[in-house]
């Protein structure tokens, strides 16, 4: 293992001095927080290829954008690939064959032409979808393959845990450079809030402010609001995302996450507190809970590179809201 010892670590701004990095999914919503946080180093290009250009689901068109991303006959330097296709769970469960083929092909084929060209390191981020629906709390690394995914995610948990794989027998066999990590469930400003295709906390988000304003007596929750969930602060996920390529050089996946529990029911306390909703929470027992728990063991992501997520929840929820409001003026009022 390299790079465990904080004294070998390289000085941040060093390390990015200079360097040209592709990030898949850069104008998305973890991408564009990675985005910000290269900027102020002292990245000399950041390449963002966007699908209607790249379809990153066909080899041509990965083998075009590295071509075309290279210099003085050079590859660039460092690969992040956040790109995904990925929704809640009644996304997932509509669209459970699209989102495992999308996912397998970007990833796996993405891996394997930064390879054949040389690009020198390539920073996987997985999901937390890849662990078993029965994993023992709090989720450690070591516990990746001892069962099943929760059905509502596994094509999509299972599509981009290949490239964990693929990581692992590259290195193995090529000496390849390729780190994967496994962020919890994300949540901040600029999250998707369609309420189709949202994940829950910009989902509550949205459905508490507009019952809000309409003045209606209740809101509907799926589920039975029993499950826990993890949640990490988006800027906290970029952070943990750029120390990683920064210091972190081996296969073994690493959770990245806040080690903060909560019960789905007391989240939606929590949104409905903080949105200034009064009204009655019905819950939606027809409707799936998901996985029974998510909590992450995190200790792998500090000790191998020194990352610890610094935004509590309910501060963050509120930045969430505050921008949301912010950015739909008239929709919300």
């Amino acid at each position: 293992m390299e790079n465990i010892n904080n004294s070998n670590w390289p000085n941040r701004k060093e390390f990015w001095r200079g360097k040209r990095v592709i990030i898949t999914g850069g104008a998305g919503f973890l991408g564009s927080f990675v985005v910000d946080q290269l900027n102020e180093h002292n990245v000399e290009e950041i390449i963002i290829p966007r699908s209607a250009e790249y379809d990153l689901r066909e080899v041509g068109a990965i083998r075009q954008l590295l071509a075309d991303s290279r210099s003085n006959n050079r590859p660039v330097d460092l690969i992040i690939h956040l790109a995904a296709r990925v929704g809640g769970i009644g996304a997932n469960l509509v669209h459970q064959a699209d989102y495992f083929y999308d996912n397998l092909m970007m990833g796996v084929q993405l891996i394997h032409e930064s390879y054949k060209v040389g690009v020198p390191k390539f920073v996987a981020i997985g999901t937390i979808c890849a662990y078993p629906k029965f994993a023992p709390v709090p989720f450690n690394e070591n516990d990746l393959w001892n069962g099943y995914p929760e059905e509502t995610n596994a094509p999509y948990g299972l599509a981009k845990k290949m490239m964990l794989v693929q990581s692992d027998v590259y290195r193995s066999q090529y000496g390849y450079n390729s780190i994967y990590l496994l962020p919890v469930n994300l949540y901040g400003p600029r999250d998707n809030f369609d309420l189709e295709t949202s994940h829950v906390i910009p989902a509550l988000i949205r459905k508490c402010l507009e019952a809000k304003e309409r003045g209606d007596a209740f809101v509907t929750a799926w589920g039975d609001g029993s499950p826990t969930r993890e949640f990490l602060y988006v800027e906290d996920a970029a952070r943990g995302i750029l120390l990683a390529a920064e210091r972190y050089n081996d296969s073994l996946p690493v959770n990245l996450g806040s080690s903060f529990e909560i019960s789905i029911k007391d989240l939606m306390e929590t949104v409905a507190k903080v949105t200034g909703f009064e009204g009655e929470i019905r819950w939606d027992t027809s409707r799936p809970n998901g996985q029974p728990r998510r909590k992450l063991d995190v200790s792998r992501a500090k000790e191998f590179f020194g990352f610890e997520s610094q935004v509590g929840f309910e501060d963050g929820l509120r930045r969430t809201v505050e921008w949301y409001l912010a950015s739909n003026p008239v929709a919300v009022r």
